[in-house]
């Protein structure tokens, strides 16, 4: 498995794990850090963010929580496009959260260097919106749609079934000429799983790193809630649990609300387990 991942103009290096910054530009974000169409908030978060560690950072302009409704592809560019055009130049990469094909055109028209997509690419022309260009993909498993994901989700075997499914996604991309070294993989935490689903896939993730660089999105969701009684804005320590957790078993990015506090827990590991 490749040491980087080819992202736009960039090569991040994922010879140790790194932190993706979540920033939001909706109204409705689960974890109330959304910043809807207050641009210079927006920015200054993402400006925070960098100064933090955030080694790459997630634009979303659409919520994906449990029961959201959509938003439409207008809508959704006109929160995305003035931050990433303010941003893009910045010395780090930037990836747009997306399942619309308009969108993505838009956005790497614009100079995005990731394409994160819930959807893993499934919807008519996504693929090929990103395939020719030199950004990289996040391909993420999720089972149903994000307004009934979460009621009663069944599988005979999670780690199985997502495994499966990510290798037939990875397929798709080689098959649209998408080399390898752009394309990293979630398996989808939160997304239509249970929070014992959840648990076995964070323990199985040794078996999902074959598939190529994971990314892993944890941060503040309903998961550290059940384990812990916390309610959203008091999960910082499950959410340090979880991320350094993926990172033991694999997790190359870890996508995050908490950047600085990520960053520090990291390298205390790095730390204990590299330095000399």
């Amino acid at each position: 498995m490749s040491e980087f991942l080819r992202c736009g103009r960039f090569r991040l290096d994922l010879r140790q794990p790194v932190v993706m910054a979540i920033v939001n530009v909706t109204p409705d974000s689960f974890s109330g850090d959304g910043h809807d169409r207050h641009f210079d908030v927006a920015l200054r978060h993402a400006e925070r963010a960098v100064t933090d560690g955030a080694a790459i950072l997630d634009i979303g302009g659409e919520s994906s929580r449990p029961g959201a409704e959509p938003v439409s592809e207008q809508e959704e560019m006109d929160r995305v496009l003035p931050l990433l055009e303010r941003i893009v130049d910045w010395e780090v990469p930037v990836s747009i959260d997306t399942v619309k094909p308009g969108v993505m055109r838009a956005a790497v028209a614009a100079g995005a260097s990731m394409i994160n997509d819930i959807n893993a690419f499934q919807m008519a022309g996504a693929l090929e919106a990103v395939a020719a260009s030199d950004a990289a993909l996040c391909v993420m498993h999720m089972r149903g749609k994000p307004q009934s994901m979460q009621l009663d989700p069944e599988y005979s075997d999670v780690v199985v079934e997502v495994r499966d499914y990510l290798m037939r996604q990875k397929d798709r991309c080689l098959e649209a000429g998408i080399a390898a070294d752009r394309v990293t993989y979630d398996p989808g935490f939160g997304f239509g799983k249970s929070l014992a689903h959840n648990l076995a896939l964070l323990r199985a993730l040794p078996d999902l790193v074959p598939l190529g660089p994971l990314l892993i999105g944890v941060s503040r969701k309903s998961m550290v809630g059940a384990i812990t009684g916390r309610p959203v804005g008091q999960r910082l320590a499950g959410s340090l649990a979880t991320a350094l957790m993926a990172a033991d078993r694999g997790a190359s990015i870890i996508r995050v609300h908490d950047v600085g506090e990520t960053v520090d827990a990291l390298r205390v590991r790095a730390a204990v387990l590299f330095d000399k």
